[in-house]
């Protein structure tokens, strides 16, 4: 059985939930990515997004080094055990429709999960296209 610890990424660019939403941005651009873990310390308390930044801030036409990440991300976040399979890692980021989870033990963000990642053991591109498939559906 593998475990989302097998596949997680533990070196994981964070945010406070005070630094301004262009630190996420910069994170990002950097990491190639489109979300960014809010952290207290190393506790989750929220998740920031591309489109949360351009909803909340650009769109509004905001001063984007004013508006902090707190002020536009989602903070009921789905969260992971390192000790997860994988298989249903691979089903609660297609039922939550995320592409990113947390990965959290004793309170603590100890990595992050990805679709990538999920898709990196061959026996699970199925799972992980079928997730994204799902994660990529229009909710009507």
């Amino acid at each position: 059985m593998t475990i989302v610890r097998d596949i997680m990424s533990s070196d994981v660019k964070v945010c406070a939930p005070h630094a301004p939403v262009t630190e996420a941005a910069k994170i990002m651009r950097d990491v190639n990515c489109g979300s960014v873990p809010v952290c207290e310390g190393k506790k989750v308390v929220g998740m920031i997004t591309d489109r949360d930044i351009v909803i909340t801030c650009v769109a509004e036409e905001k001063d984007c080094k004013t508006v902090h990440c707190h002020d536009c991300m989602t903070s009921d976040v789905i969260t992971c055990s390192p000790d997860l399979d994988i298989h249903e890692c691979a089903r609660m980021m297609s039922e939550h429709q995320i592409r990113r989870i947390p990965v959290v033990e004793n309170g603590e963000m100890v990595g992050i999960c990805s679709i990538g990642d999920l898709a990196t053991v061959n026996i699970h591109v199925n799972e992980a296209g079928e997730a994204l498939s799902h994660i990529s559906e229009q909710i009507h």
